[in-house]
């Protein structure tokens, strides 16, 4: 594993444990190099074989990546953590593998993924929301932003699975 904090190739594992409901190994590493600790998780890449089906009708495969670059440019420069963002992407997809077997809207995946970016900034909120709802002007942008902040802020849905100590 390389460090983070120098580059280098060279670390030990400190401590190891399942987190995440023991759907992951947390380990945390020690560079021989800088002697700096850094936290690593390990889980078995899942395959989600899911069909998005998008608001033209087409339909194309599922792709992670794509939710995790959307929420990372509306949390830029925001007090919202990559740590959060994986949460946020890990909580919907539960939501939707809930839900689907083959097929799911991409409509239900933006509503899923808003509505817990909510939780965490009303800015990045309404940033996500202005491209995923792809409002048709300034007007309804302004009413959305409106709402959202009448709308009482509701913390995580849940505690975090662990503590970092």
């Amino acid at each position: 594993m390389q460090c983070p904090f120098c580059g280098k190739d060279s670390d030990k594992v400190v401590d190891s444990r399942q987190s995440e409901g023991g759907r992951a190994v947390r380990r945390r590493r020690q560079c021989l190099e800088c002697n700096r600790r850094f936290t690593t998780y390990e889980r078995p890449e899942e395959v989600i074989r899911l069909s998005v089906i998008k608001k033209d009708g087409s339909r194309e495969p599922y792709d992670r990546q794509k939710i995790i670059a959307g929420l990372q440019k509306a949390c830029y420069k925001r007090p919202v953590t990559h740590e959060q963002i994986r949460q946020i992407v890990e909580a919907a997809e539960e939501e939707l593998l809930r839900e689907f077997d083959r097929e799911a809207p991409s409509t239900f995946i933006g509503d899923a993924v808003s509505t817990r970016l909510r939780r965490h900034d009303q800015i990045a909120y309404i940033r996500f929301a202005s491209v995923y709802r792809n409002f048709a002007d300034v007007g309804e942008l302004i009413d959305e932003a409106t709402e959202a902040s009448q709308r009482p802020s509701v913390g995580p849905e849940q505690p975090p699975l662990f503590e970092d100590t």
